[in-house]
């Protein structure tokens, strides 16, 4: 009891950093303030469809804008106009933006109010969500579906804690990138680095040109903490950050080091936009450089691809994609993307009678018809006969870089605990503001590691 109750008291510190950012619970345009209106439970327990007859399943996600609205959508009216009218369930989606969802979601579970299907990451957040009591094993379902022989191995692995699979992998293979206009780099006589030296003398030639390199809106944190992972990973692979969560390392590891001095010698070299972190990505102020060109490229998730196909067809021809270059000098392995295998995976708070029609809504997401908009829309769904389906070139290139990964390392954000992953983003803002040294940023992460692990370790 005392274990869970600490894993509470993380999730709250977390909903105090979000609440000082002055969005907490917000739903902008939702249909809903929270599913506590909905489905009333007492904190770490599962909702139940026999509580007072309830007969609505609450889902949240945070696909407010198309491909993704109508990729979660479609499950959901196919269930309500079909099986739902048989069984009384019926499927309310309440969708948030990006930046809001999270902290919305934090709140929801630290006062015990969680809806009864909501989209995670996996990775540390999922795991205190679980642990909880906010989270039911899906293996029966996955068995009664046969979505062993649909879904990636990989995908799977990646919505399993202790043994069971908590997280069911929908969306995308969704890895961090480069995209750059390949029209701009042919009129300045550029070509795809393939190191970071090669990388910096183009985004030098853009800047005497007076292009941005890098498109970035780190208003949101975990834009830009997108370049510290690659840096770090890429100049000491994936061991100094397992073990500085392990705690037999440190995040003072050279690698870190590195990646926080990179980020302000470009901030300093002007390969960002000014008031990088004033700018909004959920608002778009990112790929709008992009879009006007002011910037050339944009390290980011491949989630881009449907994002971009879907605001601007003329633009996205002009599109190309290329994993982050290899740092000079290091050993680390080049081929180590950072990313998720099933990005947006479910996880389901309720059980019996309602959780067996929530989930029979979610195999909706792996009907033929469902995957094909999916793919049509620049995702890559996280199956076993996906390479078949994909022929957008951006799209494949994305793939065989994922395929061809030695390992999959998940977003830094993801992976850690909430408290920890606050202090991360919160850092590497820091770094982009020129506003603490790579030393006294990793110090500070450290230190936030180093309590989480202590309080881990109470009995």
């Amino acid at each position: 009891m005392k274990r869970r109750m600490m894993k509470l008291a993380a999730i709250s510190m977390s909903v105090l950093m979000a609440a000082a950012l002055g969005a907490c619970g917000s739903n902008g345009g939702d249909d809903k303030s929270s599913a506590g209106d909905e489905t009333k439970k007492e904190e770490g327990t599962a909702s139940s469809d026999s509580e007072d007859g309830d007969k609505e399943i609450i889902m949240w996600a945070n696909g407010t804008e198309d491909p993704d609205k109508s990729i979660w959508n479609y499950a959901i009216d196919k269930y309500n106009d079909g099986k739902g009218k048989e069984t009384g369930y019926q499927v309310t989606y309440v969708p948030t933006q990006n930046d809001t969802y999270k902290e919305k979601l934090v709140v929801a579970v630290s006062s015990g109010e969680c809806p009864d299907i909501y989209q995670t990451w996996s990775g540390g957040p999922m795991i205190e969500y679980v642990e909880a009591g906010f989270g039911q094993p899906l293996d029966a379902y996955i068995e009664k579906y046969n979505l062993n022989d649909v879904l990636m191995d990989a995908a799977l692995e990646q919505g399993t804690y202790d043994g069971k699979v908590y997280g069911l992998p929908v969306l995308n293979i969704a890895i961090s990138g480069i995209y750059y206009n390949k029209e701009m780099f042919e009129q300045y006589n550029l070509e795809v680095p393939t190191t970071v030296s090669e990388l910096e003398k183009v985004c030098d030639t853009l800047t005497e040109n007076g292009i941005t390199p890098f498109a970035l809106a780190n208003a949101s944190k975990w834009t830009g903490s997108m370049y510290f992972m690659n840096l770090a990973t890429r100049y000491g692979g994936l061991e100094p950050f397992q073990k500085a969560v392990s705690g037999e390392g440190t995040f003072e590891d050279e690698s870190f080091v590195y990646a926080g001095e990179k980020i302000q010698e470009w901030v300093k070299k002007g390969y960002f936009p000014e008031g990088v972190n004033s700018l909004s990505e959920d608002d778009g102020q990112g790929k709008q450089l992009l879009y006007q060109d002011k910037a050339a490229m944009t390290c980011i998730g491949s989630w881009y691809t449907g994002t971009i196909k879907q605001d601007s067809e003329e633009f996205y021809n002009k599109l190309g994609w290329f994993p982050f270059p290899a740092v000079d000098g290091s050993s680390a392995d080049a081929s180590i993307i950072i990313g998720t295998i099933g990005d947006a995976f479910l996880t389901f708070n309720c059980t019996g009678e309602k959780l067996d029609a929530a989930f029979e809504m979610a195999s909706y997401y792996y009907d033929e018809e469902e995957l094909d908009f999916m793919v049509e829309n620049g995702k890559i769904p996280p199956l076993k006969k996906v390479k078949e389906m994909i022929t957008d070139p951006v799209s494949q290139q994305i793939l065989e870089a994922a395929t061809n990964a030695s390992s999959v390392q998940l977003w830094y954000d993801q992976y850690l605990p909430p408290v920890v992953s606050e202090a991360h983003k919160d850092t590497c803002q820091e770094l982009f503001g020129l506003t603490m040294t790579p030393e006294e940023a990793n110090k500070e992460l450290q230190k936030v590691m180093d309590e989480y692990n202590s309080s881990q370790g109470e009995e």
